[in-house]
């Protein structure tokens, strides 16, 4: 940390405070000691002369004093003149330890006030330093929040703008189509933003969703005009057993009717359909995704192909639970009849035969190893006796010799 300076005003120098504090003090002390000198030096020159003038009076009048009185005098002239001279300067000088004695305490105290300062001074930098890191982490937080948050809104904006470009061009092929049959009519409604011919785009454009993600079932479209939802989807097993319906009704509006739960449940009991779907612009209030509304399933487009996946699947667990369940009791009697025959006996006569000789034969060989295996343990042990009859009688001949003989560690 920079300490605290000053700046000469003539030569642009900077000085510390510290030392131009002390500097300055010495100074005016000097020059008022200076001062007090010179005043008591001129004090004294005038008493010079003023004992000169009256020694000189004093010679003119007592010129025939002798010599021994003259000397006297001047001696103590001199003695007086040195008296008061160390009287001024003791005094000077008592007064010149004083005051140096007050400056160095006023010194000391400007030193403790300055490390005082400094020491404020360095805590501020530290909590400043301390703020400004917490300042940096909060921003990088921020940025790094902010820059989550626009992938997620990016992500979300593309995959709306992407669904929201199939239904467009869905509804341009379908303008397209329309303007060759009746150019003027589609204009008018091309103009007023007609919901039917929007509706009739998100209709096509379920369809071919779920075309695309179940090919193996049938998806077939109401035609219009008639009654009934708008897509029926037939769905089937892996072995192209039809396993049940689902419904789909497709709405495009500004605001969602209660009515159409009514209707789909009276479509569902006429196409014999075990779900029904409506798929929605415009969710109701309550409502702020997909969910089951008195038996019907209520989704917007977005979600539609999640859930169709999910109810798809409830629909082919339905089916295999009651497959299983057809014929139970005449199953359960096939069943008895075969463990109970003559077929599954001998079958089971032939498994036992023939695990028993496996056994047989596995408990044989593991005897005739166990013989094999105490024989050859037998001949080890000979041999190894031997062995160490020779080792021994050689270290005996050998003495300290080293001779390793030996077959195996001790």
């Amino acid at each position: 940390m920079s300490e605290n300076k000053i700046k000469c005003p003539n030569c642009g120098n900077e000085f510390p405070i510290d030392e131009v504090l002390n500097h300055q003090a010495e100074e005016k002390f000097k020059k008022e000691f200076e001062e007090k000198l010179r005043n008591s030096n001129l004090e004294i020159l005038k008493q010079k002369e003023s004992f000169a003038l009256q020694q000189k009076e004093f010679e003119e009048k007592k010129k025939n004093e002798n010599e021994l009185f003259q000397k006297r005098l001047e001696q103590k002239l001199e003695e007086e003149k040195i008296k008061i001279t160390q009287e001024q300067e003791e005094k000077l000088k008592e007064e010149y330890e004083s005051n140096y004695k007050k400056l160095q305490e006023e010194n000391i105290q400007r030193k403790e006030q300055n490390q005082t300062l400094k020491n404020e001074k360095l805590t501020l930098l530290k909590k400043e330093e301390q703020l400004e890191e917490d300042k940096k982490n909060f921003e990088l937080k921020m940025q790094e929040e902010k820059k989550a948050l626009k992938e997620e809104l990016e992500g979300k904006l593309k995959k709306q703008f992407y669904e929201e470009n199939e239904l467009k061009a869905k509804e341009k092929d379908l303008q397209i189509e329309s303007m060759k049959k009746v150019i003027d009519e589609l204009k008018r409604k091309s103009e007023q933003g007609s919901m039917q011919l929007q509706g009739e785009a998100q209709e096509i454009a379920l369809e071919a969703l779920l075309k695309e993600a179940f090919p193996f079932d049938l998806i077939e479209e109401v035609g219009k005009g008639s009654k009934g939802a708008d897509c029926i989807q037939t769905v089937r097993n892996n072995f192209g057993q039809v396993c049940g319906k689902i419904i789909y009704e497709s709405k495009r509006t500004q605001a969602f009717s209660n009515e159409w739960v009514e209707k789909l449940k009276i479509d569902m009991r006429a196409q014999n359909a075990d779900i029904g779907i409506i798929v929605t612009q415009k969710m109701p209030k309550e409502m702020e995704q997909f969910g089951d509304r008195n038996g019907i399933w209520i989704c917007s487009y977005n979600e539609v192909r999640a859930v169709s996946h999910v109810l798809r699947c409830t629909v082919l667990k339905v089916f295999a639970v009651a497959k299983s369940q057809e014929n139970k009791g005449d199953k359960m009697n096939l069943m008895y009849d075969y463990l109970t025959s003559n077929e599954f006996n001998e079958q089971w006569k032939a498994i036992r035969e023939g695990f028993l000789s496996m056994k047989h034969s596995i408990d044989n060989e593991r005897s005739a190893m166990e013989k094999l295996w105490k024989s050859r343990e037998k001949q080890l042990e000979k041999i190894l006796l031997n062995a160490s009859h020779i080792s021994g009688s050689v270290e005996g001949i050998a003495g300290t010799d080293s001779i390793d003989i030996r077959l195996i560690e001790e």
